[in-house]
């Protein structure tokens, strides 16, 4: 694929082994099997998939290994697997059960340490670092990291942390919008403006895509480099072949 291709990317949110969904990161609701989720994506077009356990970190377990070893089976397109993953061994694991990439979040801030040892064992190419922010009440240019799926404030400024996770050797930054997650009225545009300048790593955009032109606008805007989206691709909402024709038509470059 043309390195330069942006990439469309559908979420698999697991929580005991169902793909779910909810709306701020609340209120979940049972989509379905993860593997026959993942083979429909596979099978129309995505460039990537990622599988976040969310409820691993918060539980205090493992990530599913059973489910991306059944997911691995049926797709032949890059899979980022995050959620409960505390140390190298677990990376291990995960790569070993047919994982591409690891997504690190909670573990990273609690530990930033760890990636720079994953960066140094296994390659930047496999180390994302997954950021989960909301605004500060106060400050309009200001957002704050959290972690334990959203539960927890770390008061961590994002910009800052980008730059750490960055020098540290993170291959890329996956920046989910909590303020704007399951809401559908579009990414949060200033967020990603904000530390898109900071590295030159990518970028994935996630939380609030409700319709094709909130896709287009930061791919147009050159502020991600990846679209990131759940319930509108589950619900059948947005069409991923369908899109993928729409953002070429508006000369987008995009694998189709």
């Amino acid at each position: 694929m043309d390195c330069f291709a942006k990439r469309i990317i559908p979420c698999l949110d697991i929580h005991n082994g169902k793909v779910v969904k909810g709306v701020n990161f609340i209120g979940l609701k049972d989509m379905g099997d993860p593997a026959q989720i993942a083979k429909k994506y596979n099978d129309t077009g995505a460039d990537e998939l990622v599988l976040l356990d969310i409820s691993a970190t918060y539980q205090n377990r493992h990530t599913m290994i059973d489910v991306v070893t059944s997911v691995a089976k049926v797709t032949f397109i890059p899979l980022t697997i995050g959620g409960g993953i505390k140390d190298l061994q677990d990376i291990y694991r995960l790569l070993d059960a047919g994982a591409d990439k690891v997504s690190l979040n909670s573990a990273a801030i609690q530990n930033p340490e760890l990636i720079t040892e994953a960066a140094k064992r296994f390659g930047t190419q496999c180390i994302v670092v997954a950021i989960d922010v909301k605004k500060h009440s106060a400050l309009p240019d200001r957002w704050e990291v959290y972690v334990r799926g959203g539960r927890e404030n770390t008061q961590k400024d994002m910009c800052q942390w980008v730059q750490e996770a960055y020098q540290r050797g993170a291959g890329e930054i996956l920046l989910t919008s909590m303020d704007a997650d399951g809401t559908r009225t579009g990414y949060d545009i200033n967020a990603l403006k904000a530390i898109r300048t900071l590295t030159n790593i990518p970028l994935i955009a996630s939380g609030g895509a409700g319709k094709k032109e909130h896709i287009l606008e930061v791919f147009q805007k050159d502020i991600a480099d990846g679209a990131l989206a759940a319930s509108i691709f589950h619900l059948d909402t947005i069409k991923i072949d369908t899109l993928k024709r729409y953002l070429h038509t508006n000369k987008i470059p995009i694998r189709l």
